[in-house]
């Protein structure tokens, strides 16, 4: 008799297969569709938390816009690089609430670029307005807020709202001409008479003189576009005057300074600066040399041995700040400056010199040397018989 065993292969070649085996066949797809990972989802990107210390000032041809970048997002993670700044310009409904509808953007500062615009912790973003329009709508109001986008996808909540009213300001001064001289740089520029929408200016109320210090390789870049430049020492203002000129005596020769003039007007009892004036950019350059030393007079004394007298050299001090030493030079004649006595510069005003030849007539001149490495011209020479 032949036996048939479940799974296995009769005689005859063909297989007998059980219920089980027919049930795990079936079931297997389902079983791997399940045990194999889908496509791997990429991390949704962070959305910054939104501005909240929005501030606004109108300075000259626009606003100049103050915030706080945000450095976390809305789950609380810190951000990893700088967000792009979204800036939101808007109007007022009647009954003074912002109008929804009238919000546009007004400019966008990628994010590559917005820590140019850092100062202080806190970004100082300046929006143009057309003069145009200020003048067609003076005392205006507008509405800014701010958002903030590390994606295309999604940017932050609007921040706070800022509203405030916009006037005619003057004209640019488009010259302002700067000139070293050896105490101060001295500053000047014309009057503007008109707005800079064009109308004619009843009258200015001051001058403001603003002064930055540079990195002296961003100063050609700076020349065509303040914004190019890399502070040292940002803008600040250093006096007011109703002077179209001011000198500036706080300098020091070897720095590079950017000078700006901003000029002010009252609007609704509160003052108004222009725009920044053409920039003066300087490096004052040391090349003013010290007084002539003053009352010099000469004597010999006698030496340690005969025949060797010492002639003894001396003079007023200088009282320059900068001053390094002196020269002290021997002539056998009165209109010649001769040979220079000292290799090193003489710190004190007086010397001492042992080797002036014996039985002639001798002139001595001594000049004054800054830090600078300038030497002034040399004193009036005096003379002596050496015996």
């Amino acid at each position: 008799m032949e036996i048939r065993k479940s799974g296995m292969t009769t005689a005859s070649g063909q297989a007998n297969l059980s219920p089980i085996f027919y049930f795990l066949f079936f079931l297997s797809p389902v079983l791997s569709g399940c045990g194999v990972p889908g496509e791997p989802v990429p991390p949704s990107p962070p959305i910054p938390v939104a501005v909240t210390d929005l501030a606004a000032v109108q300075a000259g041809d626009g606003v100049l816009l103050t915030c706080t970048l945000p450095n976390k997002s809305t789950r609380g993670q810190r951000l990893t690089g700088v967000p792009t700044l979204e800036v939101w310009r808007g109007s007022l409904r009647l009954d003074g609430t912002p109008d929804p509808n009238s919000f546009h953007v007004a400019d966008t500062v990628p994010g590559a670029v917005l820590s140019g615009y850092v100062q202080q912790g806190k970004v100082q973003f300046h929006d143009a307005i057309p003069p145009e329009e200020v003048r067609a709508h003076p005392g205006e109001t507008v509405v800014y807020r701010v958002r903030t986008r590390i994606s295309e996808k999604k940017a932050s909540a609007d921040s706070n709202d800022i509203a405030l009213d916009l006037y005619p300001v003057p004209e640019r001064i488009d010259t302002l001409e700067a000139r070293v001289t050896e105490n101060n740089i001295q500053l000047k520029w014309s009057a503007p008479t008109r707005t800079s929408g064009g109308e004619p200016l009843t009258e200015i109320r001051e001058y403001r003189v603003y002064r930055g210090e540079l990195d002296p390789a961003s100063a050609p870049a700076a020349e065509k576009d303040l914004h190019a430049a890399k502070w040292r020492l940002p803008l600040l203002q250093i006096t007011s005057t109703t002077a179209t000129e001011y000198q500036d005596a706080g300098f020091d020769f070897g720095k590079t300074y950017a000078y700006v003039v901003r000029s002010v007007v009252s609007q609704k009892g509160g003052p108004l600066e222009s725009s920044d004036s053409a920039p003066a950019i300087v490096t004052p350059k040391d090349i003013f040399p010290p007084a002539a030393p003053q009352d010099v007079v000469a004597a010999v004394l006698p030496g340690s041995s005969p025949g060797a007298p010492v002639v003894d050299v001396s003079w007023a001090t200088n009282l320059e700040t900068d001053l390094a030493g002196y020269r002290i030079y021997r002539s056998e004649r009165e209109e010649a400056r001769g040979q220079l006595l000292t290799r090193e510069l003489l710190p004190t005003p007086s010397y001492h010199d042992t080797s002036a030849p014996a039985g002639r007539r001798i002139w001595y001149t001594v000049t004054a040397v800054d830090r600078a490495g300038n030497e002034s011209v040399p004193s009036a020479a005096v003379a002596v018989e050496i015996p």
